[in-house]
């Protein structure tokens, strides 16, 4: 504020006093901050991956590249990690947000002891817009009731446009414009596709904000769906690729090893670790098998290139307005390369995240649609392996294929241009970007924010490396843990455990100890080590228990206790705001009702359809939908007749009225049994008239409805079902659609999607 007003009878006897708005420094630069979801350290261009990343590329020649840059190994907690400057746990995201527990390293709550950046960065006279993913809100609070308080919007944010949970389709995606739920601009079948669209919002909102105020600052937080699965991508990128992988993931990843000691990514001397026994030999496999899964890699390729063109696109916005000079481009991954496509890879990734092998022949029939609107596709993990040259394991483990990814920072003023292009070597870690930020920008971190007095940064600012190639390392310590994977690095050295949690041991055939008490700790010499291969732990055992210990600390310090081993019991997966319903009434008209806020139907469930059908009406159309194909339930009336159709974990059920409906007013039901008899049964005014068994209980709290949901009277995107094509709009009078849970209180349906959201990070 300014002086103190001076109020008299009249304006003449006044004296005004004016609000002061926050201006940041001159000179403060734009932020901008890019982040790609499960792309490994080889998988890009100038990383040394053969997958064209030209617009990447250049930005990395005209900054610098970061080898040494670590993450959490998923993508919750990386994301709390940039975004707030503390170590996870710290922040209560030690896992998914779609696997919240009661403790307080896991609850999946950012406490307001830890502002975001851009609250931080709103508060000092920027705009704070967000595009993309968020997944920083508890799964349990994506739906319309929210609380939407740790939604973007309530996490400092002035704009948001994006999704909400872990995946979505990228051409049917789950999508919310600051805190409503909206449907995609376009279908699918009109070339709609999520990158493009993020793109193009991300550049209305810079156009928007810049044109209304050109001298003040943004923070752009751009977080792609690429190239977390499914790996969706336009058929004519894919044949740019065609038998570009035709020889396999080891002579991908040879291939990308020699690219990085030629680029100076990868320091000489470096050792390339060998094939591990659960990566299969690719000159072993079958004709058939290569041929399947070269496909997948084909995909999977087209959809980083095809995600590069449009980070280019925003690129080229930027620079075409004057204002990339003066923006801090930070790009980065959340964290390394993805093995949740399994051994054999998948057209539907919620089966493989199961435990549901893929059929060779349902893959080899369908392998010109892997990529399109009829997949949901991931591939094989010997490509993860590949991605993550030249290191060990992937996504979930603290080894540094999990945790070490590429980073690109990119702002003129403080690169020399005889600099532009280089690598730096300094060891640092999602938590430095906060700080780093703040450093660049010019302001200080607040102690209080709202009153709330705020938590220590764990990140050090790495802005002395952007001018200074020896400048010192300023992040000597740092722990890791994901699902019971742990690892400390210290001053150049690293230890790391084998272990293997329970939930993914049997499924991933990865060679390690399940038991805390007896895992090992391995111990690596970072500095004469690069890729983490040479075990030093016998050579010096007191070190490696000295680095243990130090972990146990770290542990201690940042809330990592209690270790999760899994499976979770009722007693410690966190509950929702509000407990499921035993019995909800929908009507058509509104927007999509999340699954998590549905009454239970796991263990059973009766749901009754009021209609009635006129003379001149068309007894056709969805009654309700949840998801789509790929996992999901639609009733629906073809051509005057009832249908259920299921499609659980890629299973499909359907069952149909052998006879049409008459006009008049009906009541169309659908009731589950539950997972013991498994009973399936379509019934017309009380009468059943189809019956089948459902192969799985029927539980979607995944891909294909993180943040969306059931919708009534309606469907969108990719249908459940070749029966129709979304809208689909029932053509008839729909009162009410009302569903019984048979088991209120939903206890194990809140474990399934612990379990669930565990293996599907």
């Amino acid at each position: 504020m300014g002086e103190r007003p001076v109020i008299g009878r009249r304006i003449a006897e006044s004296r005004p006093s004016f609000v002061e708005y926050p201006r940041p420094p001159a000179g403060a630069p734009n932020v901008v901050m890019i982040v790609l979801d499960d792309v490994g350290f080889a998988q890009l261009g100038c990383f040394g991956s053969s997958i064209e990343t030209p617009n990447i590329d250049a930005l990395a020649a005209g900054g610098l590249r970061y080898n040494r840059f670590h993450v959490t190994s998923i993508c919750s907690s990386t994301r709390a990690c940039l975004l707030t400057g503390r170590n996870h746990h710290a922040v209560g995201v030690g896992l998914t947000q779609e696997t919240t527990m009661g403790f307080p390293g896991y609850t999946g709550r950012i406490p307001k002891s830890a502002a975001l950046l851009s609250r931080v960065l709103r508060d000092a006279g920027y705009n704070a817009l967000a595009v993309g993913k968020w997944h920083l809100a508890a799964g349990g609070e994506y739906s319309a009731a929210g609380p939407t308080d740790r939604w973007p919007v309530g996490m400092g944010f002035d704009r948001f446009y994006g999704f909400l949970g872990a995946e979505t389709s990228q051409w049917a995606p789950e999508l919310v414009r600051d805190n409503t739920a909206v449907d995609p601009p376009r279908t699918p079948a009109e070339g709609y596709h999520l990158t493009e669209d993020l793109v193009d919002e991300a550049i209305r909102m810079v156009q928007d904000q810049h044109q209304a105020a050109p001298d003040k600052p943004f923070f752009c937080y751009l977080a792609t769906g690429a190239a977390h699965a499914p790996h969706h991508v336009p058929a004519e990128w894919i044949e740019r690729y065609r038998g570009r992988f035709d020889d396999g993931w080891e002579a991908e990843r040879a291939a990308a090893f020699h690219r990085q000691l030629e680029l100076g990514v990868v320091p000489k001397g470096t050792e390339l670790t060998g094939r591990p026994s659960w990566v299969p030999a690719w000159a072993e496999l079958p004709a058939d098998e290569r041929r399947v899964y070269a496909r997948y890699m084909e995909v999977f390729a087209a959809f980083v290139t095809h995600t590069d063109a449009h980070i280019g696109r925003f690129l080229s916005f930027l620079r075409e307005r004057g204002l990339l000079d003066n923006t801090l481009v930070l790009l980065l991954s959340d964290n390394g390369a993805s093995s949740e496509g399994g051994i054999t890879g998948t057209l539907n990734e919620t089966s493989a995240w199961m435990g549901t092998p893929q059929d060779l022949g349902e893959a080899l029939e369908h392998i010109d649609e892997i990529g399109g609107h009829r997949t949901f596709n991931h591939y094989p993990w010997g490509w993860a392996w590949a991605g993550n040259a030249p290191f060990r394991l992937w996504k979930r483990y603290s080894w540094l294929g999990g945790v070490r990814t590429p980073l690109i920072a990119h702002l003129p003023r403080e690169i020399a241009s005889d600099d532009a292009g280089g690598v730096r070597a300094q060891f640092c870690h999602a938590v430095d970007l906060f700080p780093t930020v703040l450093d660049l920008v010019g302001i200080a971190p607040p102690a209080v924010v709202d009153g709330v007095t705020q938590q220590p940064i764990d990140g050090t600012s790495i802005a002395s490396t952007f001018t200074d190639a020896g400048a010192p390392e300023v992040h000597t310590l740092q722990y890791f843990e994901m699902h019971g994977s742990r690892a400390l690095y210290h001053d150049g050295w690293k230890a790391t455990t084998n272990y293997v949690s329970p939930l993914f041991r049997e499924r991933d055939h990865i060679e390690g100890s399940s038991d805390f008490d007896d895992d090992r700790w391995a111990l690596f010499d970072l500095d004469h080590d690069f890729s983490e291969s040479r075990d030093l732990s016998a050579e010096y055992p007191e070190r490696a228990r000295h680095l243990e210990e130090l972990w146990w600390s770290e542990a201690g310090r940042n809330q990592v206790l209690p270790l999760f081993e899994g499976p979770p019991g009722p007693d410690i997966a966190h509950p929702g705001e509000y407990p499921r319903p035993a019995r909800a009434v929908y009507t058509p008209g509104g927007g999509p009702v999340a699954e998590s806020q549905l009454p239970a139907m796991i263990g059973g469930f009766t749901l009754t359809a009021d209609v009635e059908i006129g003379p001149g009406d068309t007894a056709a159309g969805t009654i309700c939908a949840l998801g789509d194909r790929h996992g999901g339930w639609a009733f629906y009336v073809l051509d005057g007749r009832p249908v259920i159709a299921f499609v659980v974990f890629g299973r499909r059920t359907r069952l149909a009225a052998a006879e049409p409906i008459g006009t008049g007013r009906h009541a169309l039901g659908v009731r589950y049994a539950g997972p013991k008899a498994r009973t399936l049964s379509l019934t017309v005014d009380g009468a059943v008239v189809a019956e089948d068994e459902l192969p799985f209980p029927p539980f979607f709290a995944g891909v294909s409805t993180a943040g969306g949901g059931l919708l009534v009277g309606r469907d969108r995107g990719v249908a459940v079902s070749d029966d129709y094509e979304p809208p689909f709009p029932f053509g008839a009078t729909l009162s009410s659609v009302v569903i019984d849970s048979a088991r209120p209180g939903a206890e194990p349906d809140r474990v399934a999607a612990f379990v669930t959201g565990l293996r599907s990070d």
